[in-house]
Parts: C-alpha cells; sequence; structure tokens
C-alpha cells in the first residue's frame, strides 16, 4: 500500500512539474511578444540581431541550398527520364524546395548555427549572473535580450527561405539542365505555369513560424539554463535537438492545414 501510494505521490508530482514547466514555457513567449511592441524600442538590438541570425547566415543557407537543388535536379531527371517527362524537371524541383525542403532546411541550419549561439550565450549570462543585473538596473531582461531575437528570427527566417529557394533552382536548372540535358525552355516554363501564389506563400508561412518557434526555444532554454558547470552545454543541446523536432513537427501539422 505504501509503494502504490509512493507511486502516485511520485506521477502527482511529475505531473505538477510538467504543466509548471509548460505554463512557463507558454509565458516565456507572451511576455517576449508583450514586450516587443512596449517602449522603449531598441531598433539597434534588433538590427544588430536581424545581422547576426540572417546576414551571417547568408552564406550557410545558400550553399546547403545549392547542393539541395543539386541533388534534386539529379534525382529528378533520372526519375522522370524513365517516364519521358523530363519537361517537368523544374516543376519538380521548384515545388519541393518551395513548399517543403525550403523551409525545414534553413530552418534547421539557422538552429544549428545562430539558434545554439543564443542559448549558450544566455545561458552564459545567466550563469554569471549577468541577468540578474540587468534587473537589478530597472532593465527588463525578457525586453532587452528575448524579444530582439524573436523578432529577429521571424524577419530573417522567411528572407533566408527565400534566398534558399532560389539558389537551390539555379542548382537544379545547372544540373539538370546544363549537365543532363533536359530541356531548358520547359524548366522554367513549368515553373511559371505550375506554381502558384499559395505555393509560395505557404513556405513563407513554415518559415515565419519556424522562426518563432526557434528563436523562442533557443532563448528559452538559455534564459533558464541551470547556474552549473554542465548548464550551458546541456541548455544549448537541449535548444538545439528540441527545436529541430519542433520544426519537423510544426512542418507536417502546417502541411496537413496548407496543402
Amino acid at each position: 500500500m505504501t509503494t502504490i501510494s509512493g507511486l502516485i505521490a511520485r506521477l502527482g508530482a511529475a505531473v505538477i512539474d510538467g504543466v509548471t514547466r509548460l505554463g512557463t514555457f507558454v509565458l516565456f513567449l507572451l511576455s517576449a511578444l508583450f514586450y516587443a511592441i512596449l517602449p522603449p524600442y531598441k531598433p539597434r538590438l534588433l538590427i544588430r540581431q536581424i545581422r547576426i541570425i540572417g546576414a551571417e547566415s547568408f552564406f550557410l543557407v545558400g550553399l546547403i541550398g545549392l547542393f539541395t537543388g543539386m541533388v534534386l535536379g539529379l534525382q529528378g531527371y533520372n526519375t522522370l527520364r524513365r517516364f519521358g517527362s523530363e519537361g517537368a524537371l523544374g516543376t519538380v524541383v521548384a515545388l519541393v524546395l518551395v513548399r517543403e525542403l525550403g523551409p525545414v532546411l534553413s530552418a534547421l541550419m539557422v538552429t544549428a548555427r545562430a539558434g545554439s549561439a543564443m542559448a549558450a550565450e544566455l545561458g552564459a549570462m545567466q550563469a554569471t549572473e549577468q541577468i540578474d543585473a540587468l534587473t537589478v538596473m530597472a532593465i527588463n531582461p525578457v525586453q532587452y535580450l528575448v524579444s530582439p531575437r524573436v523578432l529577429a528570427g521571424v524577419i530573417s527566417f522567411p528572407l533566408l527561405t527565400s534566398l534558399f529557394d532560389v539558389i537551390g533552382i539555379w542548382g537544379g536548372w545547372a544540373i539538370g539542365v546544363k549537365l543532363l540535358g533536359a530541356p531548358n525552355g520547359p524548366f522554367f516554363n513549368g515553373i511559371a505555369h505550375n506554381m502558384s501564389g499559395h505555393d509560395i506563400l505557404t513556405g513563407l508561412y513554415k518559415a515565419l513560424v519556424f522562426g518563432l518557434v526557434v528563436m523562442w526555444v533557443c532563448c528559452y532554454k538559455g534564459y533558464y539554463a541551470a547556474r552549473m558547470a554542465t548548464g550551458v552545454s546541456r541548455a544549448t543541446t537541449e535548444a538545439v535537438v528540441l527545436s529541430s523536432v519542433l520544426i519537423l513537427a510544426w512542418d507536417y501539422f502546417m502541411t496537413s492545414i496548407l496543402l
């Protein structure tokens, strides 16, 4: 009887702890969005974070987009050739990039580069009590540290996704048309006739949500990092893993809604 009571008590404590963590997680995002629209505004902080998240990820996202498009061009041509449909290569490459691979791979790359750095930076600030120092100086740490990063992510992710899509399409064209000999005219005509504004907006909506989710998770993990030797590394690892899982999960749900 005592064992059963102990199991029930531990289960109850685990449920309460989980609900508390979830509530803190959601309130953290709401407070970041709330303080983002309240003065005083910090445009320099926002521009700095856009540079860190967006401009400094330009080369990485462009490189990954190029090779992704090249692989799609190679695989797509060899597959479509079996059915005599090489002219549809442009449509296949563009739709796959714009609707799925562009927003997902861009978000994963930025998470690995910028998201992990933000979690580590905030975790180090928490470990060295710099966040507490901001509070003592009457500076709201969420408004000063978190809100600019969240807004910068929402702005930067759709732009990086657009870059990924354009470079990926040109990479597919270089391999499919120039290297393998697919017809040049149908490549771009297929894109123009078969890709709609809904397809483009679907990818941009996903990128916007991914930007919000990644910055939310990475900032939260760093902001609440444990003040111990392994706190920063653990927070960084958890931020990258959780962000990657949420990106793929949200991609499925948004695809099922927007398809």
